[in-house]
């Protein structure tokens, strides 16, 4: 139902009021039905996703399904005494006086949203606009489910988001001139209370193509607007095309909100990935520096004293002395060696992210045109990269990822903490072996051995797998322990993925993955 309809049947409510209220009825579970003296019953249908809202003279009976509308029954009282819609949007309100009595009711709101999938009901407390404390909803909405808007008994009614369209009830010969360059498909995204179906009717009363603009046939095209506002009502050939057209919007409204989490997800990977690249490459500086210092140690590792704290050197261009920053409990040579150790791990980092700075760039600018493709996207295109996306997505382990050892083990890794909880107590046998790497973040490593012991080649491709999957990646020498699963516990209380380990063994890895 649009907001033109919900307007019309309001309209033709006004007269009415305040009229006197003989009672609620209740034919199904998300139908409620108002019998007003001289105008028959008010139905308020609000089963998602066609809700609706019209005047019935059919004699309708039933009693409350639900608490809900047992509510509406013995607290919506009195004369119906005022409706009115926000703006032509797809809700409205109802203003009833209470009554007086063995108990007494005061004066409340039954406010109704009409908007598809999303539909409800609610009581609300006497009050001024649409603001006002929620006493009652036919449907709870949590943070869970709405991360803009809650809707819970108790808390306060957060009215739809506003939004700027023009009024054609109200529509001057200067406002519509706005409209003449668009196609009259799309006049609906201007003009408040048109949706799909009323954007079909409107080209059909002016007799043009939804693609085509009105520019030479204005007179026409405005008067089927004004003829609109005056009647609403769709004929039956548009109510179908209008329905598949609406089906087809919201279709591709789903689908925009399915992609575009895990797109923006992958921009923003990609672009950390990015800046690990600039982060390395800016470490370069710090490599050049250590190797300098490195050599001007070896060089005069003779004329620095045990023991020393700092030394200034001679530097080899003639410049100068240059300070150099020493580790007391280091020859000087154990300083340049050092030294050498941290530029070349600096150096290494930036050659294997260098590598893929290329390929990430043209990932990057894919994602980002598929993101600003997404708005204007057809249903078919949705579709297209939907599928796209599905084929591009790794096949997803239920037991974290899989690898093969050189012996032909089966080695899995955990992704989160979940899964390595589930890795090493639930999947991991008593004599299957564990790897983690030592004083740092990471992922559980098991290999499946069945008991046997495990050569030196499969050993090392575990403990890289579990470097690899640390805050170590990247590093060289990662210390990595392993033990067998019987010897790993969860200590009580604390989180999953979080474990003590004894009889453990030490080998050392560089953090990348594994050749093969």
């Amino acid at each position: 139902m649009e907001g033109l309809m919900l307007a019309r049947v309001l309209r033709d409510l006004a007269p009415h009021l305040p009229a006197r209220t003989l009672g609620w009825v209740f034919p199904d579970e998300t139908t409620a039905a108002l019998l007003l003296d001289g105008v028959g019953n008010l139905v308020l249908s609000y089963r998602p996703p066609q809700p609706v809202v019209f005047v019935s003279r059919e004699r309708l009976r039933g009693d409350p399904h639900n608490p809900f509308q047992r509510f509406v029954a013995n607290r919506v009282r009195g004369d119906l005494v005022g409706a009115e819609q926000l703006k032509l949007d797809r809700v409205f309100m109802l203003h009833f006086a209470g009554e007086t009595g063995f108990v007494d009711q005061p004066p409340t709101r039954l406010l109704f949203e009409v908007t598809g999938r999303n539909a409800n009901v609610l009581v609300l407390e006497e009050g001024e606009g649409s603001q006002g404390r929620i006493l009652q909803a036919a449907r709870e909405i949590t943070g869970s489910r709405n991360r803009f808007r809650t809707v819970r008994s108790g808390g306060v009614y957060t009215p739809p988001p506003p939004y700027e369209k023009l009024d054609p009830r109200t529509l001057t010969e200067e406002d519509a001139q706005t409209l003449a360059s668009l196609p009259i498909g799309r006049w609906r995204e201007r003009l408040d209370g048109l949706g799909p179906l009323l954007g079909a009717e409107l080209a059909r009363r002016a007799e043009l193509a939804p693609s085509e603009a009105p520019a030479e046939r204005w007179p026409q095209a405005l008067a089927a607007l004004r003829s609109l506002v005056t009647d609403p009502t769709v004929s039956e050939g548009v109510m179908h095309e209008g329905a598949r057209e609406a089906a087809r919007q919201e279709k591709a409204a789903q689908l925009r909100k399915a992609l575009r989490e895990p797109l923006e997800k992958r921009l923003t990977l990609l672009q950390n990935q990015l800046g690990d690249v600039t982060r390395a490459e800016a470490g370069l500086d710090a490599a050049a520096q250590d190797r300098t210092e490195a050599d001007l140690l070896m060089a005069y590792a003779h004329s620095v004293p045990p023991g020393a704290a700092s030394a200034s050197l001679p530097a080899f261009d003639g410049s100068g002395e240059v300070p150099v920053a020493l580790d007391p409990q280091l020859s000087a040579v154990q300083n340049a060696e050092k030294r050498y150790t941290r530029a070349r791990r600096r150096e290494d980092v930036y050659e294997r992210l260098a590598e893929r700075e290329g390929s990430l760039l043209t990932e990057l600018a894919e994602a980002q045109e598929r993101l600003d493709q997404l708005d204007a996207a057809r249903l078919e295109d949705l579709e297209a990269l939907t599928a796209t996306l599905q084929a591009e997505r790794p096949e997803k382990s239920p037991y974290g990822m899989r690898f093969t050892t050189p012996g032909g083990f089966e080695a899995l890794v955990g992704r989160n903490n979940k899964e390595n909880a589930a890795l090493t107590h639930r999947l991991g046998r008593s004599l299957d072996y564990w790897f983690h790497a030592q004083g740092y973040p990471g992922s559980h490593v098991l290999v499946r051995s069945g008991g046997r012991d495990l050569a030196l080649p499969d050993i090392l491709y575990a403990a890289q797998l579990a470097a690899a999957h640390s805050k170590a990646r990247g590093s060289s020498n990662v210390p990595v322990d392993y033990t067998r699963i019987k010897h790993v516990w969860r200590p009580k209380g604390s989180p999953a993925g979080q474990v003590h380990y004894t009889d453990q063994k030490t080998v050392f890895v560089d953090g990348v993955l594994p050749e093969g």
